[in-house]
């Protein structure tokens, strides 16, 4: 029984910290296209919307758009984004911003540097918290075994 009150908090840790790293990937790859230099024209092939949640938790839904450009090179590239503005549809003419070295992880999103450091900051600080929480009750749970075997 003493197990679970120190498994379940290392597995949300662990979990959390794979969210932390999700988010640090993201942002590097979307300020690594914008400070690339590199931009194309590129078209929106398709928009559709998923939902989550339902029943007892909450509705949430997401706007994607699946983009093609052709880089400088030549070679014809198809991504998909998420939460991309609603005002995008199928067949608009967008800017594009890409690495040259992954033209794959392109972004459309227009550059917005401290947009992208504030969300990804308050994401990280609300990742520490849960890890911080976490710890902390795996601190006082020892304790509390350790006062009840004494």
């Amino acid at each position: 029984m003493e197990a679970l009150f120190y498994v379940a908090p290392i597995l949300i840790i662990v979990l959390v910290l794979c969210g932390a790293v999700a988010v640090i990937r993201r942002s590097r790859r979307v300020s690594s296209a914008w400070s690339s230099g590199l931009t194309a024209e590129g078209r929106c092939l398709r928009t559709y919307t998923t939902t989550s949640g339902g029943g007892d938790t909450m509705v949430s839904t997401s706007l994607h758009h699946v983009y093609e450009f052709t880089t400088r090179e030549g070679r014809a590239v198809r991504f998909e984004e998420r939460n991309g503005p609603g005002t995008t549809l199928e067949g608009d003419i967008v800017t594009v911003y890409y690495a040259a070295d992954h033209p794959e992880q392109a972004t459309a999103h227009a550059p917005a540097r401290g947009k992208l450091a504030a969300g990804a900051g308050c994401a990280l600080v609300f990742f520490g918290v849960i890890v911080a929480f976490c710890v902390v009750f795996i601190l006082v749970a020892h304790k509390m075994f350790d006062f009840m075997g004494s």
